[in-house]
């Protein structure tokens, strides 16, 4: 494929240093080893091969690597103050109800005392009463289920994120 063909935002991606690219990959996953293995494979010719690596990596990650991954990620609710990723992937929850917020926080904390994380799930275009009812349910996972079903969200936000990084132009 020629660098015309290749999105301008993937061609800059591709172009950064190595260092900076790394820092643009851990901002969108802190887990360092899914970042190392996506700036291992550079350049990358299309998003998609890019979203196949980063599938790739999430599903070899190990569980000290998902830790470290799930620890980038404030809890639904609470975004980080001036970090408008985690506002705007959660932005279902900033219009609610006092009340479901103050559920939500009980059931975040039920559920970091159960499983020893934060409850992960790609809140992008989910409601408040979504993300409520997913950790209600969620919270009767066993343990492994629970983290294949981490694996799988985190892999979603990670795309999203990837994308918002390389198909700017």
């Amino acid at each position: 494929m020629t660098s015309t063909s290749t999105p301008a935002g993937l061609a800059r991606f591709n172009a950064l240093e190595e260092h900076a690219a790394f820092a643009a990959l851990h901002e969108a996953c802190a887990s360092t080893a899914w970042a190392r293995r996506l700036l291992a494979a550079r350049p990358y010719a299309t998003p998609e091969s890019l979203y196949s690596a980063s599938d790739a990596a999430m599903a070899d990650l190990t569980g000290a690597d998902l830790g470290e991954a799930m620890a980038g990620h404030p809890p639904i609710g609470r975004p980080r103050p001036g970090d408008p990723t985690s506002a705007r992937e959660q932005s279902g929850m900033a219009g609610a109800a006092e009340g479901l917020k103050a559920e939500m926080l009980e059931l975040n904390l039920a559920y970091q005392e159960k499983f020893g994380h934060v409850f992960l799930i790609c809140a992008t275009g989910r409601t408040g009463e979504e993300m409520r009812d997913a950790v209600k349910e969620r919270i009767g996972n066993a343990p492994g289920q629970e983290r294949e079903i981490v694996r799988t969200e985190l892999g979603k936000i990670n795309r999203i994120r990837l994308a918002r990084l390389v198909e700017a132009d």
